[in-house]
């Protein structure tokens, strides 16, 4: 079973919560957008406590290293059947200082041509409902799991938007 973790990291801001959504890099996903964006997240192994893979990761796919206490969101089975852990962190990233490492992809599939590309190639905040469509449905459920934790009293409303 793949195992994968990763951060939902928040801010406060005009009475309202803020989530820090990253979007993959590629030539598969450069025209997606509703249903696209993901926590910062990645596998890891048996040898690797969830909670330093998250950390770990957090790292890769946005080249900001994170200081602080990381609140557990659970756990979700995908649809691939990957179980992904997900936590909760209070901080602040300048989206413009996103810096991903790279992967390599043969593109078009079966051309022979071999293409670089960020992981993430975009990260921004977005209020919790506009994060609610954006976000890929199977991690849908951590926008609400972190709505419970900060007890938020927000409606969360994954078809209504506010613009955030």
């Amino acid at each position: 079973m793949k195992k994968s973790a990763g951060i939902l990291m928040y801010k406060k801001a005009r009475s309202s919560i803020f989530v820090l959504l990253v979007h993959p890099g590629g030539p598969f996903w450069r025209k997606r957008d509703d249903g696209a964006w993901s926590i910062p997240k990645g596998e890891y192994g048996d040898d690797e406590a969830p909670e330093a893979a998250a950390r770990r990761e957090f790292i890769e796919e946005t080249g900001c290293a994170i200081e602080g206490a990381l609140q557990p969101l659970g756990e979700l089975r995908q649809k691939s059947g990957k179980v992904v852990t997900a936590f909760a962190l209070e901080g602040v990233f300048d989206t413009s200082c996103l810096r991903s490492n790279l992967f390599e992809m043969e593109w078009p599939p079966r051309s022979g041509h071999v293409q670089s590309s960020p992981e993430i190639d975009r990260a921004e905040w977005f209020s919790l409902s506009e994060a609610g469509q954006k976000i890929i449905g199977g991690q849908r459920p951590f926008l609400e799991s972190l709505e419970r934790l900060l007890g938020a009293g927000l409606q969360y409303d994954a078809k209504q938007t506010d613009g955030g």
